[in-house]
């Protein structure tokens, strides 16, 4: 039976992956504005540099978390690089002082990546051409 409401075929584990990479996204934005107000004369280009790649980056990663949230095929694959890049960046702080960091940074992905690869979620995620024309 179809449902009238495309987000009700979106299956939870989809939608809170969609919830965490859409968190990740405001936080880089954020700290890409933060940023910005922190630019100094003489390292102008790369605070310049910095500031454009932590918004475009989060931008990016929320209209991720829009498609996963409306089970939209193309998003799978940029979410779940994004997850493996932010594993690899939680790796690089594991240390004394940056080791919560490193925490929240690895569940954060592994929870997105469980929520992604999850079986309800690889199904809305299948991209079949059939499902929208029974027909063929």
């Amino acid at each position: 039976m179809p449902t009238d409401s495309p987000a009700a075929a979106v299956p939870r584990p989809l939608k809170l992956a969609a919830a965490v990479v859409a968190a990740e996204g405001l936080t880089l934005a954020i700290l890409g504005i933060a940023e910005a107000f922190t630019i100094q004369s003489a390292r102008l280009v790369l605070g310049l540099t910095t500031t454009a790649f932590f918004i475009l980056y989060g931008g990016g990663l929320v209209l991720v978390a829009r498609g996963l949230s409306r089970a939209s095929t193309w998003s799978r694959g940029p979410a779940v690089f994004a997850q493996l890049i932010q594993l690899l960046v939680a790796y690089s702080f594991w240390g004394s002082a940056t080791k919560p960091v490193a925490v929240a940074l690895g569940v954060a992905a592994v929870g997105v990546l469980i929520g992604v690869f999850q079986k309800a979620s690889m199904e809305a995620l299948t991209d079949d051409p059939t499902k929208d024309h029974p027909v063929l």
